[in-house]
């Protein structure tokens, strides 16, 4: 029988020997706010180019911020999406759970 490394552990420990979790941290929130606001934009029938228009910004920006993998986005441009399609951005800090 082989003994294999991560039997038993967590995705969490996993991710950090890997060196990662911020950025798969990072990505899940990204992927999460592009869903909800692709989400939205869709029961408010607003295509990507009126969107863009009401956000006042380009269509390339609104591409980057629906792109999951970019995580690099201001918080004032995410604020802006919220507000066009009726919602608020909210952020908490909240306990970092502990691994025991």
């Amino acid at each position: 029988m082989s003994k294999k490394k991560h039997i038993g552990s967590t995705f969490d420990s996993f991710l950090e020997e890997e060196g990662t979790p911020e950025e798969a941290t990072e990505v899940a929130i990204k992927r999460v706010l592009a869903w909800q606001l692709e989400q939205a934009m869709k029961a408010k029938n607003l295509t990507k180019t009126e969107m863009a228009r009401r956000m006042q910004t380009s269509r390339s920006q609104l591409d980057r911020l629906l792109d999951p993998r970019q995580t690099h986005v201001k918080l004032h441009t995410m604020q802006r999406a919220a507000t066009v399609i009726g919602k608020r951005l909210q952020i908490d800090l909240v306990d970092e759970m502990v691994s025991g």
